[in-house]
């Protein structure tokens, strides 16, 4: 496990009263990056707050978009970066994107949202890691 992965999954381990992680899959994802990026963690759980659940419409997964954001911050901001980066999370996910369709998928294979939601995540943080030294040794 990286640093990041740690703190993402430090992050997922703290709940709200009703039960619900305190921090969606995009805030966890990007609050992972706090360090590396120089913000502090507020601020990108202000600015991902609405990217968790796919825009919390079901839209493209907020492992997906928060990682494209924290791919640009990162300076990762060429066609080749974020094209390895979705199609990486792609090939990993079933060629899916969207958040209802993998939370679909996964109640079809008997899996549980948390498990599902902490491995989008792990995931996104992994292939960034990856994108990232892979670009550095070139």
């Amino acid at each position: 496990m990286s640093r990041r992965t740690e703190k993402a999954a430090e992050l997922r381990k703290q709940f709200r009263e009703n039960g619900m992680p305190l921090y969606n899959c995009a805030q966890t994802c990007a609050m992972a990056f706090a360090e590396d990026l120089g913000m502090d963690e507020r601020q990108l759980e202000a600015l991902t707050v609405h990217f968790g659940g796919g825009m919390k419409m079901g839209s493209v997964c907020g492992a997906y978009t928060s990682g494209l954001m924290v791919m640009g911050l990162l300076g990762l901001d060429d066609n080749a970066s974020r094209n390895a980066f979705v199609s990486g999370m792609k090939a990993k996910h079933e060629n899916l994107t969207d958040c209802r369709d993998l939370l679909k998928r996964n109640m079809e294979k008997g899996g549980d949202k948390m498990t599902h939601c902490n491995r989008m995540i792990m995931d996104a943080i992994e292939l960034i890691e990856q994108i990232r030294e892979e670009k550095a040794g070139k």
